[in-house]
């Protein structure tokens, strides 16, 4: 207890001084999220609470992040544009797919997977940072400049036919689920669609004007029309947002420059009446948990979300774990990574209940903390109780922050968490692959990939291809490798090892002998099946020398096999030397031993091997 108090002035300290960090950019990842600051705060205050007191990383302030925050925006755009954006019908599928990935986290740490999570390939990790960084700058162009999509009454006007055609297809769909036929009932069904408002109608296209803008290519194509009714008031609101973001940490880094350009900027729009955008009312009170999770949805609905789950647990441990890297070395002490998995799962379990966006350990908070004297779990636990006084005390100022304001903030969080270390490196990459007349680095490549398909398509399949191809290039490498050093490509480039040199002249067209020096696996097994053609047919008897070869995988299992029936077949008989463990043990399981290899055919050394050749080969000739 005393040890406890003696760090409690420091952990006070540090938590308070990152939960003011923490602030804006919860506010900020709530906002474009599409769920609300209210999301981004709630999610601050539970997981960084939570994740503190049950987490293996002491210093740890865990809270909503970009890439979290980027991949949680795909899955709310999607399902707003299903439910035609109404938040309060997709809020409970959205917080039942949060609550999923905090439990897949629990799973992770539970089951000690937090030493894998290492093993992501790091051009993986850096096409995706790098594609959450654009995907943020992209869709914050918007907010900047002061347009909304669904705000625009030209791209309204031209959605009202679609919008018309969504709206008699609900018809249709609501009079199929009451049993009624629409050739039976035609006049019915004209009498509905007449009574269609224009309120309606319009509701309708100006979502899915919104929809239209959504995502970074959606983005993208909006910005043409953006730039042509730009509102200077928000652009200059942002602007100097980003300005002061910037150059107050030339004056000094003591005080948060987010905080300082939010209060400032934020200030000047209150202050002096500007006729800006505030962002959405955040809820006052304390937080209340969605019990619409439990009462107005199945989750048997939840497997075609199973990925993205899975994706937000994966995203949020890799984080996590790569800021612990950091306290640890900021600190010089040794974190938990299964415990600190756990701790991440609770935290985003028990957010997501209430509403909150799922986050993971964040650096720059992390070390903001330590900094300031946070030295103890009790700091993370501070810093979530002051985010929960701010929403109590400070809701309904908070919520006269101009949106403009949060927009900036943001564009600086993208340019931040853009991998420039990756991208610096392209050139100097060894190009070691070749696709056409074009020469690449296989590090770049997937990179590249990963990059594009993540801020133009798909953020959770574009890490799922990323995973895949960096395996499947991975897996040629080693066994391209392996191979080489095996050496199984020709009985021609065999040399005789030193207890092979007495071995009698007059027996060496009648046996040959085969060494192999590496695992017998996928990458190596075409080669090895090519030696059967290889033997002359002087050949009586092979000798396979397989001391040096300590593995072998199904595919190096079943090629052996075949290699053995060709020779069979053939009436070569086959001899193994120094056979190891594993291989026998596999051999043995497929009845390759005895069936093809009788045991008396298997000797510990090639002396023996040697002894029985010239007590039973030479009296065949």
């Amino acid at each position: 207890m005393k040890k406890f108090f003696s760090h409690l002035k420091g952990d006070a300290f540090g938590g308070i001084t990152a939960g003011i960090v923490a602030l804006p950019l919860a506010l900020a990842f709530g906002v474009s999220s599409g769920l609300g600051p209210s999301a981004g705060l709630y999610g601050a205050i539970f997981l960084a609470f939570f994740a503190a007191l049950f987490g293996g990383t002491n210093t740890q302030i865990s809270g909503p992040t970009a890439p979290m925050t980027a991949v949680s925006m795909v899955l709310i755009a999607g399902l707003l544009a299903v439910n035609e954006g109404d938040v309060s019908k997709s809020l409970p599928i959205i917080l039942a797919v949060f609550i999923l990935a905090g439990l897949m986290q629990i799973g992770l740490g539970v089951f000690g997977f937090g030493k894998y999570i290492k093993y992501i390939p790091y051009p993986v990790v850096s096409g995706f940072m790098t594609a959450i960084g654009l995907i943020i700058i992209i869709t914050q162009i918007l907010p900047a400049v002061g347009y909304y999509a669904g705000e625009d009454a030209a791209l309204i006007e031209k959605h009202m036919p679609h919008a018309e055609e969504m709206l008699l297809n609900d018809i249709l769909k609501e009079e199929a689920g009451e049993g009624i036929l629409v050739l039976e009932n035609f006049k019915e069904t004209v009498d509905r669609a007449s009574r269609i408002t224009p309120e309606e109608m319009e509701s309708e296209a100006s979502i899915l004007a919104g929809n239209s803008a959504s995502g970074a290519l959606g983005a993208l194509k909006a910005i043409p029309r953006a730039l042509q009714s730009i509102n200077w008031l928000e652009l200059l609101l942002a602007l100097g947002t980003i300005l002061i973001i910037y150059g107050f940490k030339r004056i000094t880094t003591a005080v948060p420059s987010t905080l300082v350009a939010l209060v400032i900027v934020s200030g000047i729009a209150f202050g002096f009446g500007l006729d800006y955008r505030p962002i959405e009312q955040i809820p006052s009170g304390f937080p209340v948990p969605n019990m619409a999770i439990f009462t107005e949805f199945d989750f048997g609905n939840l497997m075609p979300y199973f990925f993205t789950a899975f994706t937000l647990a994966l995203l949020g441990s890799i984080d996590s774990l790569l800021t612990s890297v950091v306290a640890d070395n900021v600190t010089k002490t040794k974190h938990k990574p299964n415990k600190e998995l756990i701790g991440q799962g609770i935290g985003n379990t028990i957010g997501a209940l209430f509403g909150g966006l799922p986050g993971a350990g964040a650096t720059i908070r992390t070390v903001v903390n330590i900094n300031a004297g946070g030295k103890t779990r009790l700091s993370g636990m501070i810093a979530g109780v002051f985010l929960l006084l701010i929403l109590l005390v400070l809701g309904d100022i908070a919520s006269q922050i101009p949106a403009a304001v949060l927009a900036g903030i943001l564009i600086t969080v993208g340019f931040g968490v853009m991998d420039y270390k990756g991208l610096k490196a392209i050139p100097a990459l060894p190009k070691d692959i070749k696709i056409g007349p074009l020469k690449l680095s296989s590090e770049v490549l997937i990179m590249i990939v990963v990059l594009l398909l993540s801020t133009f398509w798909n953020l959770v399949y574009a890490v799922g291809i990323g995973l895949i191809i960096a395996s499947l290039m991975f897996m040629k490498k080693i066994g391209d490798l392996t191979a080489l050093r095996s050496d199984v490509k020709s009985l021609k480039k065999e040399k005789a090892w030193s207890d092979e040199a007495d071995f009698p002249e007059k027996l060496k067209e009648e046996v040959f002998i085969k060494h192999l020096k590496g695992p017998l696996f996928f990458g190596s097994t075409s080669e090895f099946q090519a030696l059967a053609d290889q033997i002359p047919i002087t050949a009586k008897t092979v000798v396979i020398r397989l001391g040096r070869m300590q593995y072998m995988d199904q595919s190096g299992l079943y090629a052996m096999e075949d290699v053995l029936q060709d020779l069979s077949k053939r009436n070569i008989q086959v001899l193994f030397v120094g056979l190891l463990k594993q291989p026998r043990y596999m051999m043995e399981r497929i009845d390759i031993i005895p069936d093809l290899i009788p045991k008396d055919h298997i000797f510990k050394d090639f002396d023996s091997c040697l002894n029985w050749i010239k007590n039973n080969v030479k009296d065949e000739f």
